[in-house]
């Protein structure tokens, strides 16, 4: 699957801690500590003004980067199964008030969005939450009244998607327990999947049993195609080519599974037409060397537990031009808590919902451009000393 790879450089576990001098592989494996701090956020009684509520609608308000993202791949996971309407928005609304509740997330504490955002929910009367540095313009809007999740974890900005998705989950937890909350994790138990994760992508294991290790090597020499086969998937596909974009500067074009499956003629002609006189029967590489078209390579982002189900999508990827793979998260349970296994506790069930699959997923490919990252020789650095200070895996 990987024999047209280069992987020496992923293997040598030393070369890699060695190369990641700015901290990319700490940074996009600290998941789970994000995910973990919005918890202890939440234990501390930072939402706690929200349960119970029963709001109209919860108003997305997302500055650019990931916390968009996130609002994107909560919206399309979490669909009617929320328990309210989730209503991602650019501005609060004229008809916003005190039935609502807005969520104002973002990285800029200057941002005109954000802070507009903030005063005008305040001043209508609906209860804020602010996720987003507590410094700046920021801080005086929201003036003591909003309910605040500052960052904790500090990481590079390619890797804050998963603090953001759990500020999401948080606060829809707190508003109606009774509601909606069967589709939504517990945030101790969503970070020790990511931990779990985090540790079976470290640069320690090989290529052949390091799922994001495995996933660079199979991005390396390709035209990148990412797909999803459901709005929630299709969301994380776009996540995947922005980081791989901004983290390792390798493109990627980010589409729903049938828009890929339709351009499939176009794709293959595409190659033909540069390559005319070239024949997949009679070419040895031994012999001639790589083929002389480019070849593409088809990723199909997927939560499916049905994996037989999710490779039959894959069939009609085959050829001398396309290549095709299936993206999807094995869950491992969480380990039991020894301290209810003393108490004769029942073992806790096996997890794997579709915002834990969808998280997973996200990790992997964070690990995977960091990788990208390492080995193609760019430098990991800080937009200003203060930003990042996570050190090496």
């Amino acid at each position: 699957m990987i024999a047209d790879t280069p992987v020496f450089d992923l293997d040598d576990a030393a070369m890699l801690e060695a190369s990641d001098n700015g901290g990319a592989l700490r940074s996009a494996a600290s998941g789970g500590a994000q995910v973990r701090a919005v918890a202890a956020a939440v234990a501390e009684d930072a939402l706690a003004r929200l349960h119970g509520l029963r709001p109209r609608s919860l108003l997305l308000v997302s500055g650019p980067g990931r916390a968009g993202r996130a609002a994107a791949l909560l919206v399309a996971a979490l669909g009617d199964r929320a328990g309210l309407p989730l209503v991602p928005v650019t501005s609060v609304p004229s008809w916003a008030g005190p039935l609502d509740v807005v969520l104002a997330a973002g990285d800029d504490a200057g941002d005109p969005r954000l802070i507009d955002a903030v005063d005008r929910a305040q001043r209508r009367g609906a209860e804020v939450v602010v996720a987003a540095p507590n410094e700046g313009p920021l801080r005086a809007a929201a003036a003591g009244h909003a309910m605040l999740l500052e960052p904790r974890v500090p990481v590079l900005d390619d890797n804050r998607l998963l603090r953001y998705l759990a500020v999401g989950i948080a606060v829809l937890r707190a508003l109606d327990p009774a509601r909606g909350v069967a589709a939504l994790p517990e945030l101790a138990d969503l970070a020790d999947l990511l931990d779990t994760e985090a540790l079976r992508d470290g640069p320690l294991h090989e290529v052949f049993r390091n799922p994001a290790k495995n996933l660079a090597a199979r991005t390396q020499q390709r035209g990148l195609i990412l797909t999803g086969d459901t709005p929630a998937t299709t969301e994380l596909a776009v996540h995947a080519a922005e980081v791989l974009l901004q983290s390792a500067g390798r493109a990627a074009t980010a589409v729903d599974h049938a828009v890929a499956v339709a351009a499939l003629p176009r794709i293959s002609a595409a190659a033909e037409a540069a390559a005319p006189d070239y024949d997949p029967l009679f070419h040895d590489e031994q012999l001639d060397g790589p083929p002389p078209v480019e070849k593409r390579r088809v990723f199909l982002c997927s939560t499916d537990s049905d994996t037989v189900a999710a490779h039959r999508k894959l069939a009609v990827f085959t050829g001398a031009t396309v290549d095709a793979d299936l993206v999807t998260a094995d869950l491992e349970a969480v380990p039991a808590d020894p301290a209810r296994v003393e108490a004769g506790a029942p073992a806790d069930p096996p997890t794997g919902g579709e915002i834990e699959r969808l998280a997973v997923l996200a990790l992997r490919w964070e690990m995977a451009a960091a990788y990208l990252r390492i080995i193609g020789g760019r430098a990991v650095t800080a937009r200003d000393p203060g930003s990042y200070d996570g050190g090496r895996y």
